[in-house]
C-alpha cells in the first residue's frame, strides 16, 4: 500500500487540486509541443495531452482526491469504456483499486467526530493501519471488549460534502484534456453518478441494504452477508462482523466442479436480484467477493452501490432475454424500447447494433449446455461491436442509467467466470428462474 496522504477536505482545497492539475497538464502540453517542433515530429494537441506523464499525473491526483473524483473514474471506466479513447480507458482502469490511506491523525479525528472523544470505549483494540482502501473509505480491523472481531469502514473526511463539485470538476478536467469525446452526452450518467455517490456516502443506508440482503437470502447455504453492528454505525462509519474468506480469484486453484458451482451461484443470484428481489448490488469489483473454501460459501461485501430495480425494467429484461433465446428480434426491439434504450423513431442502424450487442450478451443462455467462459472471446466481441458504434458519432447515445448498472454487474460476473475458467449451463439457471417465478 502506498504512503499515507491526507485527504483534502474542503471544496476550496479540492478545487485547487483540480486547478493545479489542469495547469500541470497545460504546462506539459506546452513543453511537449515545443519539443516536438524542435525534433520535427509535429505532434497533435491530443497526442501531447495524452502523453504518459499527463496520464500518470491524472491517475495519481484523482486517486489522492479519492471520493467522487475516483468513483466517477471507476463508473466511466466500467460503463462507457466502449466509447472512450484507449488512453482514457487505461487511466480510469488504474483508478479501480488505486487509493492511498489517510494519515493516522486524520483517521483519529474522524473517529472522534463520529464516535465521540472516548471513541475507544467498548473496543479492546482498533488497528490504525487499514487492510483495505478504496474510493469512499478505508477498512480497519477492530475487536470489541467481548472479543468480537469487526471490520470497520471509515469514510474519508469531506467526501460527502464535495461530491457534486468533485464530479463537475472531474468532467471539466476530462473535457479540457480532450479525453471525453465531444459528441458523447453523459449528462444523465453524471447526474446519476452524483445521486449514487450520495447514497454510497451514507453508511447507514448501506447497513440497511445489508440487512435487506440478509432477509432476502435467509439462512443461505451459498452466501454470507456480514451483520452490521448498528450501535456502532453512523453516516460515515460502517461497523460489521469480520467474515473470513480468501480473495475470490484464489478459487482458481479449486477443482473445476467447485469453480463451476461458485459461478453458477453468482449468476443465479443475479437472476434473483433482477427478477425476484428487484434489488441489485451493482458493483462487481472482485474485491467485493470472498470465498470460503471450507464451507463453499461466497461472502458478499460492500452494498453501497445497491439499487432498486423498477418492475418495468425487470419485466423488460425478462422479455429481452426471452427474445434473445428464441432469436426473435422484434421481441428484443420492443423490450429494448420498454427498458428505454430507444424510441420508435430511432435510427435503424443504431437499433440493429444495439440488438446485436444484446444478442451477444445473451450468448451464454443460447448454447443449450455448458458455456465455457475461459475459452470464449465474448467480451472482445462485445467490445468490438461497441467500438464500431462509437466510430459513428451520430449513433452515440446514453443508455438508461438503470440499464448501465445492470450491464455493469453482468459484465463483472462474466469477468469473474472467465477468471475462474468456469463452465456453466446458464440456460438451466434461467429455466429454473422461469419455474420459480411462474413467468412464461
Amino acid at each position: 500500500m502506498s504512503k499515507d496522504k491526507a485527504v483534502p477536505t474542503s471544496k476550496f482545497s479540492r478545487a485547487l487540486r483540480f486547478g493545479s492539475l489542469a495547469g500541470r497538464v497545460a504546462s506539459n502540453v506546452a513543453y511537449g509541443g515545443l519539443k516536438s517542433m524542435v525534433t520535427g515530429q509535429n505532434k497533435s494537441t491530443k497526442e501531447l495531452v495524452l502523453n504518459s506523464k499527463n496520464i500518470e499525473q491524472l491517475a495519481q491526483q484523482l486517486a489522492h482526491l479519492r471520493g467522487a473524483a475516483m468513483k466517477l473514474g471507476q463508473l466511466l471506466s466500467m460503463d462507457a469504456g466502449e466509447l472512450l479513447s484507449p488512453e482514457l480507458s487505461a487511466l480510469l482502469s488504474r483508478l479501480r483499486n488505486k487509493a492511498t490511506p489517510m494519515p493516522h491523525k486524520q483517521l483519529t479525528q474522524t473517529l472522534k467526530q463520529q464516535w465521540g472523544a472516548h471513541w475507544l470505549d467498548g473496543l479492546a483494540n482498533f488497528e490504525l493501519r487499514p487492510f483495505a482502501a478504496a474510493s469512499i473509505g478505508q477498512v480497519h480491523r477492530a475487536y470489541t471488549d467481548s472479543g468480537t472481531k469487526l471490520a470497520v469502514k471509515v469514510q474519508y473526511p469531506g467526501v460527502a460534502k464535495s461530491i457534486e463539485s468533485d464530479v463537475d470538476n472531474v468532467v471539466r478536467l476530462l473535457k479540457l484534456t480532450g479525453l471525453l469525446p465531444k459528441g458523447l452526452d453523459i449528462d444523465e450518467l453524471i447526474a446519476e453518478a452524483k445521486a449514487q455517490l450520495l447514497n454510497e456516502a451514507d453508511y447507514t443506508l448501506e447497513a440497511h441494504y445489508m440487512n435487506q440482503y440478509q432477509e432476502k437470502l435467509g439462512p443461505s447455504s451459498h452466501f454470507v452477508v456480514p451483520k452490521a453492528q448498528s450501535e456502532l454505525c453512523t453516516t460515515q462509519i460502517l461497523a460489521m462482523e469480520f467474515v473470513e474468506g480468501e480473495a475470490i480469484e484464489q478459487a482458481l486453484t479449486c477443482t473445476q466442479e467447485e469453480r463451476n458451482r461458485l459461478v453458477m451461484h453468482l449468476l443465479t443470484l443475479f437472476m434473483h436480484e433482477l427478477f425476484d428481489f428487484r434489488l441489485m448490488q451493482t458493483d462487481p469489483n472482485f474485491a467485493n467477493y470472498l470465498y470460503q473454501r471450507d464451507t463453499g460459501r461466497i461472502v458478499l461485501l460492500d452494498f453501497g452501490a445497491t439499487r432498486a430495480i423498477s418492475e418495468p425494467i425487470s419485466r423488460g429484461y425478462w422479455q429481452l432475454i426471452q427474445g434473445a433465446i428464441t432469436g426473435e428480434r422484434g421481441v428484443m426491439a420492443q423490450a429494448a424500447r420498454d427498458i428505454g434504450y430507444f424510441s420508435d423513431d430511432v435510427d435503424k442502424a443504431y437499433e440493429h447494433n444495439v440488438l446485436d450487442i444484446f444478442a451477444l450478451a445473451c450468448e451464454p443462455l443460447t448454447v443449450g449446455g455448458e458455456y465455457d467462459f475461459a475459452s470464449s472471446d465474448l467480451a472482445a466481441r462485445i467490445k468490438q461491436k461497441g467500438l464500431a458504434m462509437s466510430s459513428r458519432e451520430q449513433q452515440w447515445h446514453s443508455p438508461p442509467v438503470d440499464a448501465l448498472f445492470i450491464h455493469r454487474k453482468l459484465a463483472g460476473l462474466f469477468l469473474i467466470a472467465a477468471k475462474l475458467q468456469a463452465k456453466v449451463n446458464v440456460s438451466d439457471i434461467f429455466n429454473e428462474q422461469r419455474k420459480s417465478s411462474g413467468v412464461s
